[in-house]
Order: C-alpha cells, then sequence, then structure tokens
C-alpha cells in the first residue's frame, strides 16, 4: 500500500488517512492554491460537507467554495478570509452560508495552509461545523436576556451555592451594583443584619419542599443604605428533582413601606407630647407582661401625674397646659433608657414602662425624673411638680394587678404631699 511523508513527519498510510477524513464527523473541504478570479477551487470533500451542503461530491469538486455563500453571507469575514488565504495565514470564523436547495445555515469554520517540500502554500484545508443550533439557543438566550432586562422587576438567577450567575438591569438599578460587579459574588452580599437566621432558615425550608418563599426583605443598596423589597425566592431543579440554582424576583417597595411606616407611627404617637399614645402603651404593656410569663423577664411601671394640673389650666389656659404637658414629657424622655416606653397614659397622666428592671432600678429612675420635672420652669406657670407611683412586676401577677399596684402607689406619693416617689405594696 502506498505512503505519503508529510512536511519531515512520520509517513502515515495513506488509505487510513482518507478513511478517516471521509468518516470524520466534522465537514473536511481541500482546495487548491489559486489567487486569480475564481479563487480557489474545491479538490477534495468528504460526506459530511456533502451533508451538510446539499450538494453531492461531483456537484462540488472544481468549483470556488463561493458557491455557498449568498446575500447573508457577512462580507467581513469574506474579506478577512481573503486576506488570510493571500497571506498564508491561519483563517478562523463564523458566517451564513447556502445550502443547496436555499436554505441557510450557520457554519464555523477554520483554513489552514498546506506547504509543499519547498515551502509553497499548494493547497489550503477547511474543516467546517454546522452550528446552526448553537447560534439558535445563543439567540433565544439573548432574547430572553432582552425580555429579562425589559422587565420591571429585579431579576437574580443564582446557582446552588448562592453564587450570582445572572441580574437583569431592574436588579442593577435597584441594588447600585452592576452585573460585572455582582457575578459570581454571593446574594448574602445584600443582608442587611435585619432579618435574624431564623428568616433565612424559613426561607430555605419553604424553597426546599417545592413552595416559593415570599416576603418583604429589608436589603442593603452598594451605598450602604437600607431599601424595602417585596421579593420572592423560588428553587429551579434538573430532571433529578435536584436543586440547581435559585431564582429571585423582586420590586421595590421602600416609599409603600415607609409611608405605611409614618403612618403606623401616627396612629401609636399622641399628638401634642409626641409620646406613645394610650393604644401603644397598652400593647407594650402586654409585650412586657407575655416576656415576663414567658421567660421570667420582670419590667416595672411608673405612673406619673402633674401636680396641681387644673390650678394651671384654670390660671393660665389650655395653651399653657399644653406646654407644660409637653415639658413634662420631654423630660420623662430624657431621663429613661432608649429602649424603655413612655406613654401619655391619659390627661397630665403618664405612665412609664421599663424593660427587665429592678426595684432599685425602677426607684432610681423614678427620682431622676423627678429630680429633672422639678427643675423644669415654665414662664407662666413657674415651677412644676409631678407624684410618681412606681410598681415592679412579681411572678404570677397580670398586667392589670401591676397597673393598679402603681397607681395605688400614685394615690400614696399625692395623700403624702406630692412631688415625691411612693413604691407599691406586694399583692
Amino acid at each position: 500500500m502506498a505512503e505519503v511523508s508529510v512536511l519531515g513527519t512520520p509517513s502515515v498510510n495513506a488509505a487510513l488517512l482518507q478513511v478517516a477524513v471521509e468518516q470524520s464527523f466534522s465537514a473536511v473541504l481541500i482546495t487548491n492554491a489559486a489567487q486569480d478570479e475564481k479563487g480557489p477551487l474545491i479538490q477534495y470533500c468528504n460526506e459530511a460537507l456533502c451533508a451538510m451542503t446539499g450538494y453531492t461530491r461531483d456537484e462540488l469538486i472544481g468549483q470556488s467554495p463561493r458557491i455557498l455563500g449568498g446575500p447573508q453571507t457577512d462580507r467581513e469575514v469574506l474579506q478577512r478570509l481573503r486576506e488570510c488565504l493571500r497571506e498564508g495565514r491561519y483563517f478562523e470564523g463564523r458566517a451564513i452560508n447556502y445550502r443547496k436547495n436555499g436554505e441557510t445555515y450557520c457554519v464555523e469554520w477554520n483554513i489552514s495552509p498546506v506547504r509543499d517540500s519547498n515551502g509553497q502554500i499548494c493547497h489550503f484545508v477547511s474543516v467546517q461545523r454546522d452550528i446552526s443550533a448553537q447560534v439558535r439557543a445563543e439567540q433565544d438566550l439573548q432574547l430572553l436576556a432582552r425580555a429579562l432586562n425589559a422587565a420591571d422587576e429585579a431579576i437574580l438567577l443564582a446557582d446552588q451555592q448562592l453564587r450570582v450567575v445572572f441580574v437583569n438591569h431592574a436588579f442593577e438599578e435597584l441594588t447600585g451594583y452592576s452585573y460585572a460587579e455582582f457575578k459570581g459574588q454571593s446574594v448574602t452580599l445584600l443582608r442587611s443584619g435585619i432579618h435574624g437566621m431564623d428568616f433565612y432558615r424559613q426561607m430555605e425550608d419553604t424553597v426546599a419542599n417545592g413552595r416559593s418563599f415570599r416576603a418583604t426583605f429589608v436589603n442593603r443598596h452598594k451605598s450602604g443604605s437600607l431599601y424595602y423589597a417585596e421579593q420572592s425566592v423560588t428553587a429551579l431543579r434538573n430532571d433529578a428533582g435536584e436543586i440547581t440554582h435559585y431564582v429571585g424576583v423582586s420590586r421595590d417597595v421602600s416609599d409603600a413601606v415607609e409611608r405605611e411606616m409614618a403612618l403606623r407611627e401616627q396612629a401609636t404617637r399622641d399628638k401634642l407630647s409626641g409620646l406613645l399614645n394610650r393604644h401603644a402603651g397598652e400593647s407594650e404593656l402586654k409585650r412586657c407582661q407575655a416576656l415576663a410569663v414567658s421567660q421570667g423577664q420582670s419590667y416595672g411601671l411608673i405612673l406619673v401625674d402633674i401636680d396641681y394640673f387644673k390650678r394651671v389650666n384654670d390660671q393660665f389656659g389650655h395653651a399653657v397646659g399644653d406646654r407644660v404637658i409637653q415639658m413634662v414629657g420631654k423630660a420623662l424622655s430624657d431621663k429613661v433608657r432608649h429602649y424603655d416606653r413612655v406613654v401619655r397614659w391619659g390627661g397630665e397622666e403618664f405612665l412609664v414602662i421599663l424593660s427587665n428592671v429592678s426595684v432599685n432600678e425602677a426607684l432610681e429612675s423614678a427620682e431622676r425624673i423627678r429630680s429633672a420635672v422639678a427643675a423644669c420652669e415654665d414662664a407662666e406657670a413657674g415651677r412644676l411638680t409631678i407624684s410618681l407611683g412606681v410598681g415592679v412586676w412579681q411572678s404570677h401577677e397580670t398586667e392589670e394587678t401591676l397597673l393598679h399596684r402603681t397607681d395605688c402607689a400614685l394615690y400614696r406619693a399625692k395623700e403624702r404631699g406630692r412631688n415625691q416617689v411612693a413604691l407599691a405594696t406586694g399583692m
């Protein structure tokens, strides 16, 4: 059997080489190296190329590869191809070609020059592949990406390890992060620290059980500011039912949440003093009682009454009376801990709710408040004083019982001459 040697490489079996090329999955085309007007002409093509183009071997041999081009073939690609052929350089590219029946297909091909023993280019070998399906898939993905980018909702796709795979334009606008910045990062970058781990565990359990998790998230913007997002999180699974990705869809509800919070704040505040109103105070009282019962966490109450307030109203008018209420309310707020609550309980009466407090601490707090108010002086009403009753929760006591004991202590402080603190007696 004849053998050939190619540019000094070990000789190979020519028949074997021909069979291998003939049966190759890739389409192979060999042309001469002519550079005239007709250009290189086809001297060999395998069955894969015939199947791809719809032409028989006899129809292609002797023809220019231009027979496969048409109106949609990229002229810039062809121009670059011709330059590579003239200069004897390797070429790689893709373009639209035409089958014999006129159908288009996208081909990806490379062309290598073949040199003879003198180093002169004698042929060109082209290996081609129909990538129409790949191009259609790419176009579908591009169309999908455009559709997602046109959506008003912020969309995020993350892998199983919560690393970002894709975000749309709305997501970039919502978070301040560009796609390039966020791709490959963990979605936990958005966490604000407001939600506890129980929140995220609930999300993970819900999604793992095949349901979408929906909630209002407090997330952190790239700038460091917080925003509210109404968000759903859903798991994507493969054919085996295994979670491969997570998709999050969210929209900014910061304005709505802040309006709601403002309205809620207004509904819980006394208009004159700015303190909690009685309804909000009752809710806070129930919360402290629930903590006391469930965790044994003691709490205390201070009932405050402005001394001789009716005299102030009668002598100086309601405008001065309102000013006095505001002055006393501010003094109370200034002298309690930031997590304690001051309530305008009604008229000239205030309730201070002290969290996790002992009897001595409650008495000390009451005395600070009394002294602060005693130092206040209104331009018309003069010096102000208050009477205070102090009560601290006892085991098995209801909030109503504690409030009654504290009220009795306030009454005793008034009976004893006002401007003083009285401690509630036991049940």
